[in-house]
């Protein structure tokens, strides 16, 4: 863990690079030290049906989901949800500028109780096992 599931606004497309902001998750999600590196996930998912505000289609949205597994404190999980938004936020600034784009961001327990996980990627990074 974490998972980071990105969705966007399809007019977004041409405006933001999605590939260069789930590198930019990745890398601060990997700089902070409660999230294990061979854990994190991050995709992009382009919403092409939508409405926002006064229905302009010029408005866009990207809406960051970020899903751990529970047992980290209040202040690591705020700390890490500052240290991402502001990162992404860094990132989009200058399409923001000139754009309509709406950003939010929610991290939320996972259950690991509810949430089985299996996976090779430690194996193929030479990384000791351990729960992600």
């Amino acid at each position: 863990m974490p998972h980071f599931h990105v969705e966007y606004s399809g007019n977004l497309e041409d405006i933001v690079d999605m590939g260069g902001l789930c590198e930019c998750i990745r890398a601060t999600a990997a700089g902070i030290d409660t999230f294990p590196m061979p854990g994190i996930r991050v995709r992009a998912v382009r919403v092409d049906h939508y409405a926002i505000a006064d229905g302009n289609p010029v408005h866009g949205f990207i809406d960051i989901s970020v899903r751990i597994r529970a047992g980290r404190s209040a202040d690591i999980k705020q700390d890490a949800t500052q240290r991402i938004f502001e990162a992404v936020g860094a990132y989009l600034a200058p399409a923001m500028t000139r754009h309509s784009i709406a950003l939010s961001l929610e991290m939320r327990d996972i259950d690991p109780e509810l949430s089985p996980k299996t996976g090779t990627i430690r194996d193929h990074l030479g990384v000791p096992p351990q729960e992600t």
